[in-house]
C-alpha cells in the first residue's frame, strides 16, 4: 500500500510534500522549535552601497509598526525624506538604520553598517 503524500504550506507560497500526516505533523513540530528557539535577528546592511544580509542583534522598528509606534520607541529621526510613489514609501533615517514604510506602516528596516576589516 502506497502512502498518501501531503503538501505543506510554509508560507508566501513555498509548500514541501510529505510522505503522510506523521511525517508531516514531525516537521511542522520541528520548524516551529527551530524558529521558537532562534533568538538571533538577520539583518540587511549597507555597506559601500551594497547590501548584505548578517546576524544582529540591534534593536529596530519591525513589519507592521504604525509612523506613531515607531517614533514613540526610538525617537524623531535624524531625518524624514519625502514620500514617493504610488504606493507611497517613505524613509526615515536613524544613525544605526533606516525604515521603510508603505503608507504609516513599517515594511523594512535596513541596519547601516560599517566596513569589514579584512586581517
Amino acid at each position: 500500500m502506497r502512502s498518501r503524500k501531503r503538501r505543506m504550506s510554509l508560507g508566501a507560497g513555498r509548500k514541501i510534500l510529505c510522505a503522510g500526516l506523521a511525517a508531516c505533523t514531525a516537521l511542522a513540530a520541528g520548524l516551529t522549535a527551530v524558529l521558537a528557539t532562534s533568538s538571533v535577528r538577520a539583518e540587511t546592511i549597507v555597506v559601500d552601497d551594497k547590501v548584505m544580509v548578517r546576524d544582529s542583534n540591534v534593536d529596530r522598528p519591525h513589519g507592521g509598526m504604525s509612523m506613531q509606534q515607531v517614533e514613540s520607541k526610538f525617537g524623531a529621526p535624524t531625518e524624514r525624506h519625502p514620500t514617493v510613489g504610488k504606493p507611497p514609501i517613505t524613509r526615515w533615517d536613524y544613525p544605526q538604520f533606516s525604515v521603510f514604510f508603505e503608507g504609516d506602516r513599517v515594511i523594512h528596516a535596513v541596519v547601516l553598517g560599517q566596513q569589514p576589516t579584512h586581517s
